[in-house]
């Protein structure tokens, strides 16, 4: 009997299989610092990566497609981010107070991006948009936040309503109805809208993620944020662009600037600091405002957004993110990534189609995502395209990583700046192999 893809999976990751229990006794949630780690029946531990490529405890090689969870446009290791932040070590990680160079790291982001008038640094994706949506409500003086199925916007309370199907159930479990209350969840329609902005006059704002749910796994409709921008204006509510993956990644100036759009308020993170831990709100000049001390206390005290966070812009992350946007703000390592990504996009979609496989791949700039049950997503919803069935997400991804290939997820990626022509025919002839492995067990057909 041939290999099957789990027992070469287990074969090729002896160390990582041995580290697995160690990782269960002392973490919870299979043993995995995040969600998107775990894996049955254990998850790869990575050692070390450079470039667009990593390794792992084994000492097996892998062609990157995750690179940071797309927080490494730039690569692994790039030596510009390495050398800031080995210069920025020695002299201390935190002050309790500003740094010059956060003051130039704002000023980069002022600069690049379309709606930053002023900018304000938090340590997470998560954070910059639960702050997004808190400055929202602050400004408007109203309650609520519309949002978009499946949608993702990080793991915070107010992010857990309609993140995931049934989307009329939070998330998550401990989130309290009261922030249930407040977030009101759609399907990505204007006209569902329009008629809730209506009927309903205590709407502060409405996020959106930027390439659609989950770095464009559910695109959106030619239009749609142009639509989001016309109906937030008539109705004097805030458009927030969740630009925590399409930030620097689209453009210099993130989708914002590709597409020609000026949100009121939009959140950052990944690209924005090289890598490290970190986000921003950054936002209209008049929004902003309401986070100003201005040393009147009766003002401070009931009439501003209150933010803290040790580690926002500390000094790491501030040098890293200095050197990662003077790299980025040229457009070449997006030009470059959105190239790679669409020979990869066309190569694997000639795989499928020549092996007669029910299946298509699709994505914008430097994402793919594989859609395997269909040739076509059109007319699909999220409920859909985030519910393919378990069985053949995991065996695509295993297949993929016993050839030397990983990916964001489990069916999709990101291309980075340092992707070579060379790497997409490599990872290609890994996606190929992937294919008949699967179709040899009968898992795709």
């Amino acid at each position: 009997m041939p290999e099957t893809i789990m027992e070469a999976y287990i074969r090729k990751n002896p160390k990582s299989a041995e580290l697995y229990p160690k990782f269960q006794e002392l973490f919870p949630s299979g043993g995995a610092g995040h969600d998107g780690y775990v894996a049955s029946p254990f998850p790869i531990s990575i050692a070390r990566g450079q470039g667009p490529r990593k390794w792992d405890v084994d000492g097996n090689e892998y062609i990157d497609f995750g690179l940071g969870s797309a927080s490494l446009l730039l690569g692994h290791s790039h030596p510009a981010v390495v050398d800031a932040l080995t210069k920025a070590a020695p002299l201390g990680s935190h002050f309790g107070a500003p740094v010059e160079s956060m003051l130039e790291w704002g000023e980069r982001v002022h600069n690049l991006i379309p709606c930053a008038d002023k900018v304000r640094f938090v340590a997470s994706g998560a954070e910059s948009t639960m702050l997004s949506m808190r400055i929202a409500r602050a400004y408007t003086g109203k309650e609520k936040i519309i949002r978009w199925e499946s949608h993702y916007h990080g793991w915070h309370d107010y992010a857990m309503p309609g993140n995931l199907p049934p989307f009329d159930s939070p998330a998550s479990i401990g989130i309290p109805q009261g922030a249930v209350d407040s977030v009101v969840v759609l399907p990505p329609d204007l006209d569902s809208l329009e008629r809730t902005l209506a009927a309903d006059n205590n709407i502060a704002g409405v996020i959106t993620e930027g390439s659609g749910a989950s770095y464009g796994t559910v695109p959106l409709s030619p239009g749609f944020l142009e639509g989001v921008r016309r109906l937030t204006r008539q109705y004097n509510v805030l458009m927030i662009l969740d630009e925590v993956i399409t930030g620097f990644r689209w453009s210099p100036g993130g989708l914002q600037q590709r597409i020609g759009i000026d949100p009121d308020l939009c959140t950052l993170a990944k690209i924005l600091t090289g890598g490290l831990p970190g986000g921003a709100v950054a936002g209209r000049d008049d929004i902003m405002q309401v986070m100003v001390q201005t040393g009147d206390r009766q003002h401070d005290r009931h009439q501003r957004v209150l933010h803290g966070g040790t580690f926002n812009a500390n000094p790491y992350c501030a040098a890293t993110g200095n050197a990662a946007l003077e790299i980025v703000a040229s457009g070449e390592m997006q030009d470059t990534a959105d190239r790679m990504a669409d020979r990869l996009r066309v190569g694997l979609q000639e795989i499928l189609d020549r092996s007669e496989v029910a299946a298509c791949v699709y994505g914008d700039a430097s994402t793919f995502h594989v859609y395997f049950g269909n040739r076509s997503i059109e007319g699909m919803d999220a409920n859909t395209l985030k519910n393919a069935p378990p069985a053949i997400q995991t065996a695509f991804r295993q297949a993929l990583q016993v050839r030397g290939v990983d990916l964001m997820s489990r069916t999709s990626g990101v291309l980075s700046g340092v992707h070579t022509e060379d790497d997409i025919d490599t990872a290609l002839g890994a996606f190929d192999g992937a294919i008949q492995a699967m179709l040899e067990e009968g898992i795709a057909s």
